[in-house]
């Protein structure tokens, strides 16, 4: 179906991107796989692109040849979404990272898709406002953010990625130039084109700029960290928790293990890891008093629930030991083993103590290790099979055993195959299963209309 990148593709490429065309050796292996592994492709061609009439230029010269692409950032993914698995051109996108403007009187900043989020981050904090969505993995990329809906650990009371983002331009896989949404607010105006680039995973259209809605950054911020005799009595808190009125920032869950996974490999101590689970929940608003009543709130709520205790994380130190420790969560887990795969469903809030259980079940019926954190508050569960020194054969039995057992839960709880992660190449199968053949032919069709030619990403999601 698709044609091999030719000597003469090559001269192409570099007559529209002199200097920055890269081939065989030239290409780090790093962009052979993302951060999980288990997907990989070598790229024929990687090219790496400044301006959106470059990204044109590049995709109709593609489409033109039936050439596929792939668009990468950092290749933080974890689904393989990234991975150039039919070869072709990797257009990788790092080098457009440029806040291209503030707009103080409509609240929003207008990105290029190459910045870190750590990068947005700094910059709306040194001018006074919030960049809202919070996902773990700081050196991601906006564009990969925008590309999977992420959605963190301020998904509670802010909402994800989709949540933020007011517009976009974009390139079809056919060269054409898309400005899609606008500053406003609201908008009935026909349908909503920017939302289906939006979770699309670089499969409809390649996103070169992002306009996003900030906030006044909030003066005020305090977390907690609450442990519990078990899981089970933690996560069982989180709904009482969601209904009290109060609207927490952030709603995190973290075991015992995974706390040790991440202070070996931080090398630096958690402020506590006694107890078998724990919830670290943050609060923000404009005065010290309101944040500090619903702080006192929950905290009173989950004492009477039989939490252990309530650690204030009220200093910067302590505040950097609790965060640092929670965003490395991912490799220390990783570092913790010679293999492992994420399962990163969501379910209903209501039903995560049940889910977690579960898993525990799981571990101990296929014979894995299977620690899990994840946002109790949103009920995205990140949850990680270890191979532990497994042979092939037996690792990916019990692997694909595991996943069909939480997946199928997953489906009889009502949640879905993933809550930011995305599908990629790795879920493709458990994505058909919960939504079945009727909505998976309707996204084909979507897919069809904005690339006649199949030619960006292939092979994933749909």
């Amino acid at each position: 179906m698709f044609n091999k990148v030719a000597q003469s593709d090559i001269k192409a490429l570099e007559s529209i991107l002199p200097g920055r065309v890269f081939k065989g050796d030239e290409i780090n292996e790093d962009y052979y796989h993302d951060e999980l592994g288990t997907a990989y492709g070598i790229p024929e061609v990687l090219v790496k692109v400044l301006t959106t009439e470059e990204v044109s230029h590049i995709m109709q010269y593609a489409n033109e040849h039936l050439i596929p692409v792939v668009v990468r950032g950092s290749g933080t993914g974890l689904v393989g979404g990234s991975v150039a698995t039919n070869g072709g051109i990797m257009l990788d996108t790092t080098l457009m990272n440029k806040v291209l403007e503030l707009d103080e009187k409509n609240m929003t900043v207008t990105v290029q898709p190459g910045i870190l989020l750590m990068e947005l981050a700094a910059y709306c904090n040194d001018h006074g406002y919030q960049y809202c969505p919070d996902p773990g993995e700081k050196s991601a990329t906006i564009g990969g953010n925008i590309s999977t809906n992420a959605g963190g650990m301020r998904a509670v009371k802010y909402g994800v990625t989709r949540d933020a983002v007011r517009a976009l331009t974009v390139v079809r896989p056919t060269g054409e130039i898309l400005h899609l949404g606008s500053k406003v607010v609201k908008n009935s105006s026909g349908y909503s084109l920017k939302d289906l680039i939006i979770g699309s995973e670089g499969t409809l259209a390649v996103v070169t700029e992002a306009i996003l809605k900030i906030i006044p950054k909030p003066e005020y911020a305090i977390s907690t960290l609450i442990p519990f005799n078990s899981m089970a009595e933690a996560i069982s808190a989180v709904p009482k928790i969601i209904g009290a009125k109060v609207t927490p920032v952030a709603v995190e869950y973290m075991s015992q293990d995974v706390i040790l996974f991440a202070e070996e490999y931080l090398g630096k101590k958690f402020p506590t890891h006694d107890s078998d689970a724990y919830l670290l929940l943050t609060f923000d608003g404009n005065t010290k008093e309101a944040v500090t009543h619903d702080m006192e709130t929950i905290a009173d709520l989950c004492l009477e629930l039989g939490a252990l205790d309530v650690y204030m994380i009220d200093t910067e130190e302590r505040s950097t030991s609790v965060w640092s420790a929670r965003s490395a969560f991912l490799e220390a887990i990783k570092g913790s083993t010679d293999l492992m795969d994420e399962c990163d469903v969501v379910v209903p809030r209501s039903l995560v103590a049940d889910f977690i259980l579960y898993t525990h079940e799981v571990a101990e019926k296929v014979g894995l290790r299977i620690p899990s954190f994840g946002h109790a508050g949103d009920g995205n569960l990140h949850i990680y099979l270890c191979r532990d020194g497994k042979n092939d054969e037996e690792w990916n039995e019990k692997k694909e055993k595991a996943f069909d057992l939480m997946y199928k839960k997953s489906r009889e709880m009502g949640g879905l195959v993933s809550g930011e992660h995305g599908i990629g190449l790795d879920k493709k199968e458990y994505l058909y299963e919960v939504l079945g053949k009727e909505q998976i032919e309707i996204m084909k069709g979507i897919k069809k209309v904005f690339d006649p030619n199949g030619i960006l990403n292939p092979g994933k999601v749909v």
